[in-house]
């Protein structure tokens, strides 16, 4: 028994909840930032205090993930349940987050807002993974990355739309949200859960008997990926190097007194360590839960996705450094002003906004282009491309004085964000059990969130120590990043 291949529109049904979900995280990844220095943030905490992003991601999506793929309701199925809970809880969050009236406010809504939105995000992507056959996942990931581009277009530019098309101010009183900010997030609120309810209510998905029918047709596969497993003492010996490494460089940090920022980083590694070592203790004892399987299979991810680890890391590296530094870097190094207060500073924040805007149309229009230079080069040269072009377009912020020009070096980044959203994980797919793919896709995104949580640790060391606190230069390493993310793809098996 195999998939049915689906028609074009059933595809735009069932991605089309993207459009809501890429309008909650344009919205936070272009204005959180502003908001946090609003409230009094100082520039180098801003990594810091975006840590709630990732690490939520961290712990949520694999434990989606999980259950998802065990889950199955008569009515809404076995991936749509979380798509609506998380839209309902991710637009609340949405309407509460410019309405911060503190700092400490701000950053816990991130957290909240951050964990919603990925209820809803990570099982869209098992999603494709459920309802399409091998031959049609490239165009599924790259219509959910039309609609990522074009959400995050629409998005991003909100608050300059309110500004200067509907002339509403984008100035307010110091420690204030401007009104442009606050309607743009209810604006994004209404869309996320309006995308997300069409999603729903259009889209349907094949039931657990159904599912069944597909592993048989696929047992060797299935009885491949259940015997791949890790030993106890491997498990354990692992877990108990990581949490050895992550104390001897925590305790490193305390004797030559090193930022507080990297604790972050030394003390996950030592968390990380030590659920290992309890997952194989009770493994020992014969237990069987759903906390051994997640901590037993992240040690036993396909070949294809340790090599794209490492692909991820750095690419995601450089655009957490853009969605940090983009707004204090432009405004500083470019308008001349750190003044949050002032008009200049304004039109300059509303700018980057318009450019993470531009972006994310870029992704849109070139989204449908990537897989046809794919198939005339390949799925790794076509992400190599691309992601060289991202590199070059965040270090030309560095080198460009007038900001118009800025659309130019955002091309690029379009590009390659373009890319980024669709290339991995047509080459993922092709490597994971399907009775997996959720949880597996849950732990994908450990790539994702891993280098932003090493980017909130070090970026504000790197520019106290080596950049006089001079933001552009984040961009700059970015960059570079994402242009080693690139010859790093040459490396990925690839089956096609």
């Amino acid at each position: 028994m195999k998939k049915r291949k689906l028609g074009f529109w059933e595809i735009w049904n069932m991605s089309f909840g993207f459009l809501g979900i890429q309008f909650g995280f344009a919205l936070q990844n272009a204005n959180t930032s502003r908001i946090f220095e609003t409230l009094g943030a100082e520039i180098d905490d801003l990594a810091v205090y975006w840590l709630a992003a990732p690490v939520t991601g961290l712990i949520v999506q694999p434990i989606i993930g999980y259950f998802s793929d065990r889950t199955w309701h008569p009515k809404l199925g076995r991936r749509r349940p979380y798509f609506l809970i998380g839209a309902i809880l991710a637009s609340i969050a949405l309407c509460i987050m410019p309405n911060s009236g503190v700092l400490w406010m701000a950053i816990g809504t991130l957290w909240i807002m951050d964990a919603s939105i990925n209820i809803s995000m990570e099982p869209f992507r098992a999603f494709v993974g459920d309802n399409l056959p091998d031959e049609q996942r490239t165009l599924g990931f790259a219509t959910q990355s039309f609609f990522i581009g074009l959400g995050g277009f629409v998005g991003s530019a909100m608050p300059w739309v309110f500004s200067n098309w509907l002339n509403i101010s984008s100035e307010a009183a110091e420690g204030v949200i401007p009104d442009t900010v606050k309607y743009s997030f209810y604006f994004g609120a209404a869309a996320f859960l309006l995308a997300v309810l069409w999603t729903v209510i259009r889209s349907k998905e094949y039931s657990p008997e159904e599912f069944e029918a597909f592993e048989k047709a696929n047992e060797e596969e299935s009885e491949a990926s259940d015997s791949n497993t890790v030993s106890i003492k491997k498990q354990s010996s692992t877990g108990m190097i990581m949490a050895l490494v992550g104390l001897i460089s925590t305790m490193a940090l305390a004797y030559f007194d090193l930022r507080k920022d990297l604790y972050i980083l030394t003390v996950g590694i030592a968390l990380v360590g030590l659920l290992f070592v309890i997952a194989a203790q009770l493994r020992k004892s014969k237990k069987e839960n759903g906390f051994i399987h997640i901590m037993t299979d992240l040690l036993c991810m396909p070949k294809t996705m340790k090599q794209l680890a490492y692909v991820q890391f750095f690419s995601w590296f450089a655009m957490f450094s853009m969605w940090i530094y983009a707004t204090s870097g432009v405004t500083s190094h470019i308008y001349g002003t750190s003044d949050t207060t002032s008009k200049l500073y304004n039109e300059g924040a509303d700018w980057v906004g318009f450019l993470m805007g531009i972006k994310f149309l870029v992704a849109a229009l070139v989204a449908f282009l990537i897989p046809i230079l794919a198939r005339k080069t390949s799925r790794k040269v076509a992400h190599l491309i691309c992601l060289i072009l991202g590199g070059i377009g965040l270090i030309s912020y560095y080198f460009v004085s007038n900001p118009d020009y800025l659309l130019v070096s955002m091309i690029g980044v379009g590009i390659a964000w373009a890319s980024i959203l669709s290339i991995p994980y047509a080459m993922l797919t092709g490597s994971l059990p399907s009775n997996k793919m959720g949880y597996y896709m849950g732990v994908f995104n450990f790539f994702i969130v891993i280098p932003q949580i090493v980017a909130a640790s070090i970026l504000g060391f790197m520019l106290t120590a080596f950049f006089d606190t001079q933001p552009i230069y984040a961009l700059v390493v970015g960059g570079i990043s994402m242009i080693v993310a690139g010859f790093l793809t040459l490396r990925v098996e690839d089956t096609q």
